[in-house]
């Protein structure tokens, strides 16, 4: 197995996972190019790999489905932007993979889990081309590497209810204005107005500096806002952030 990467040792910035990925010893450096052209290279797979800069790019032009084969509860804490969840069994996962692409099998797929070693994206993607579908694609990288390498990364209503709930070391960021901040936010959250962005509001934040893995939830009054500050998170060396792509009412009234 070789890691097809190319330059990459300004490791200051990325996080622990993308790190902890380079170390690997079956991970070795070879062709010229950057850490976001990085696949795995693994020797006779039956699906083709595609780098984080060939999924960005896919999101940004809609050039395939993006299909996340982790448990529901994975995917409602953090998933890639506009990932179909596929937490099927065997036996249904066709049937699920038909559904968002109207049955056209020729549909360009991209799979995805946790990472190098997780076989779930392996396993369904030789499934999914057993059935006849034509163009399958893995991001073997999955998300540990999305993320460490600034990925944004969407929450569920459902997961940021969990941590809501459970997790008392995550931080919550609100991107609405002043005024609607003081009317009312979620216990504890901090503002940081999206629109304030500029003026280096972000730079001001209680950004959690004792522990970068600490959990960072944003959300606005809807997905613009909330993924206005996640673009800007995207520089920063926190890698364990999710935006809330709903409005700030429905998840107001969820927590309540």
């Amino acid at each position: 197995m070789r890691f097809r990467i190319g330059t990459f040792s300004p490791l200051v910035g990325l996080g622990m996972s993308a790190i902890l990925v380079l170390a690997s010893p079956m991970l070795a450096s070879a062709q010229v190019g950057s850490i976001y052209q990085a696949t795995l290279a693994e020797a006779n797979q039956n699906t083709q790999e595609v780098s984080t800069e060939q999924v960005r790019r896919l999101l940004a032009d809609g050039g395939a489905v993006i299909l996340d084969t982790r448990t529901r509860s994975e995917y409602v804490a953090g998933h890639i932007p506009g990932a179909t969840n596929l937490d099927a069994p065997p036996e249904a996962v066709v049937a699920t993979v038909e559904r968002p692409v109207s049955g056209d099998k020729s549909e360009a797929l991209v799979l995805y889990c946790n990472g190098p070693f997780c076989g779930a994206s392996r396993r369904v993607s030789e499934q999914l081309v057993t059935a006849g579908f034509t163009d399958v694609r893995r991001y073997q990288l999955g998300i540990p590497v999305w993320r460490a390498l600034g990925g944004p990364t969407e929450i569920e209503l459902e997961g940021i209810i969990r941590i809501f709930n459970v997790d008392r070391t995550a931080v919550f960021f609100d991107a609405r204005s002043p005024e609607e901040f003081v009317k009312g936010s979620l216990p504890g959250a901090h503002n940081v107005p999206a629109d304030q962005l500029a003026s280096g509001v972000l730079d001001k934040a209680p950004l959690p500096l004792d522990d970068f893995n600490t959990g960072i939830v944003l959300v606005g009054r809807d997905f613009a806002q909330a993924r206005t500050l996640a673009d800007a998170m995207t520089s920063k060396p926190w890698h364990n952030v999710t935006y809330f792509p709903g409005t700030f009412e429905s998840l107001q009234a969820a927590i309540k």
